[in-house]
């Protein structure tokens, strides 16, 4: 028998090849599950899955996992989470772990994910010490501009003008948020919501949004993207070292199982059983 454990974790996406285990590169799954199978001493490697895949270079706040483990292990959460700590690299961190409630998904019963996009649009660049996480833009933006082009983008559409394709897998999304503000230290700061994301959907979104701040197109014209549903060279796939995995939205307890048997009917047998699905 096995328990079913989530962890809510952190991480600076910074050294790593992406959330994904792949060969002869660093990845944070990797990081996290070594960790979890030295620390509890598993005569087989735990094996993580995560609400969204984030890609090279990208930063989590609010990432969420969860991993099957023995049933007779001893899972006293502070203590293990002090263990892995230690076991971790400083810039992984497992904030919290606890036995998931059941029909818990990581991935599938999400509801939502948001994601947060960083820019700094002054001549020069943004305070070093923050180097790693904002993006350096050095041509002034119109937000009010951004915010306009955004209303054209929301809601349920095929995305695939800013994702990249995979035979079989849907790019229909709900955009749920696309908002812009500037923050009062002068950062150019994106939220980007939706039920989920298809790879490299949120830097493409971020690239159209630039474009039109910049002045170089219309608001309209983001929609005009969307709706051609096919890859416009116009639109930049901006750096990944802006974009930070915010939160993880999920239902009641209640609803956990039937929001997971919603998403993977929604997504299909190929999206959901990929081992390869990036989700930005």
């Amino acid at each position: 028998m096995r328990v079913r454990v989530r962890l809510d974790l952190a991480y600076d996406g910074s050294a790593y090849r992406g959330w994904a285990r792949q060969p002869d590169h660093p990845s944070v799954q990797q990081t996290v599950e070594d960790a979890l199978t030295l620390v509890l001493r598993l005569d087989e490697p735990a094996r993580l899955t995560v609400a969204g895949r984030t890609d090279t270079g990208v930063h989590a706040r609010g990432q969420v996992a969860h991993v099957d483990l023995p049933d007779d292990l001893e899972l006293d959460p502070e203590p293990l989470v002090r263990r892995l700590d230690r076991a971790l690299p400083d810039d992984v961190v497992v904030r919290a772990l606890a036995a998931a409630p059941e029909g818990f998904d990581a991935r599938f019963s999400a509801m939502r994910r948001r994601y947060v996009y960083r820019l700094w649009d002054l001549p020069s660049g943004p305070d070093p010490l923050h180097r790693n996480h904002i993006v350096h833009h050095p041509r002034p933006l119109d937000v009010s501009a951004m915010n306009d082009a955004a209303v054209g983008v929301l809601g349920e559409n095929d995305f695939a003008a800013f994702c990249r394709r995979r035979e079989g897998a849907t790019t229909i999304r709900t955009l749920q948020q696309l908002t812009t503000r500037r923050t009062d230290s002068r950062i150019v700061e994106t939220t980007v919501v939706a039920d989920a994301f298809c790879h490299s959907m949120v830097r493409s979104l971020m690239g159209a949004l630039t474009a039109v701040g910049e002045g170089r197109h219309e608001p309209a014209w983001m929609a005009r993207v969307l709706g051609a549903r096919t890859r416009d060279p116009r639109v930049k796939v901006m750096p990944a070292h802006g974009l930070t995995l915010e939160e993880v939205e999920y239902p009641a307890d209640a609803r956990l199982a039937a929001r997971a048997e919603e998403a993977r009917s929604f997504r299909g047998p190929l999206e959901a059983d990929s081992a390869l699905d990036s989700e930005d």
